[in-house]
C-alpha cells in the first residue's frame, strides 16, 4: 500500500468553502490551497475548479460534497487528477442517490437556477479511469458515493 510520508506535502481542496464543515484542520503544517467559485471561509483563491491551476503541483488532491453542485462534475475530477502529481492521491466524496437534493449555498433547498445532480457511481468510476488502484464506497442509505484513487505514476 501506498503512504504518504511523514514529509510536509501541498494539498488542493477544488470546492473549498466551508459551508458545514473543514477538513482543513485535519492538514495543519500542510501546504493547504483552497479553491472555489466563490469568496469566503477556506478559500484561498477564487478560481473555477474546473479550470484553475498547474499540473503536477499537489500531493494532495480533495473535492468533498461539490460534485452534485457542478454541472461541470467531469471536468471537475479531470483537472484534480491534473493537478495531482503523479502518484498523489485523490479523494472524492458526493451525493448519490437516494440523497435529497440540497442547495450548495446553505446546504437547504435548491435555490432557483442552483443545478443539482446526484453522481452515479459508475460515472465516478469512469472520470477516474486509469487511475491506480481505485476505492469506491457506496453507502446507499445515506447517499453517500466516496472515492480514493492514486494517479499513474
Amino acid at each position: 500500500m501506498r503512504e504518504l510520508t511523514a514529509r510536509r506535502f501541498a494539498v488542493v481542496e477544488l470546492g473549498s468553502r466551508d459551508i458545514n464543515g473543514s477538513v482543513r484542520p485535519l492538514f495543519a503544517g500542510q501546504d493547504y490551497t483552497g479553491v472555489d467559485i466563490a469568496p469566503g471561509p477556506g478559500v484561498d483563491v477564487v478560481a473555477d475548479g474546473a479550470t484553475w491551476g498547474e499540473s503536477g503541483a499537489y500531493d494532495l488532491g480533495l473535492c468533498l460534497e461539490v460534485l452534485e453542485h457542478a454541472d461541470t462534475a467531469p471536468e471537475i475530477v479531470a483537472n484534480l487528477r491534473r493537478l495531482v502529481r503523479p502518484g498523489g492521491l485523490t479523494i472524492i466524496t458526493c451525493a448519490t442517490d437516494p440523497r435529497t437534493p440540497h442547495s450548495a449555498v446553505d446546504g437547504l433547498t435548491v435555490k432557483p437556477g442552483e443545478y443539482y445532480g446526484n453522481v452515479r457511481p459508475a460515472d465516478l468510476i469512469e472520470w477516474l479511469h486509469g487511475c491506480t488502484p481505485i476505492a469506491i464506497e457506496i453507502d446507499r442509505a445515506l447517499g453517500d458515493l466516496r472515492a480514493t484513487a492514486w494517479q499513474p505514476a
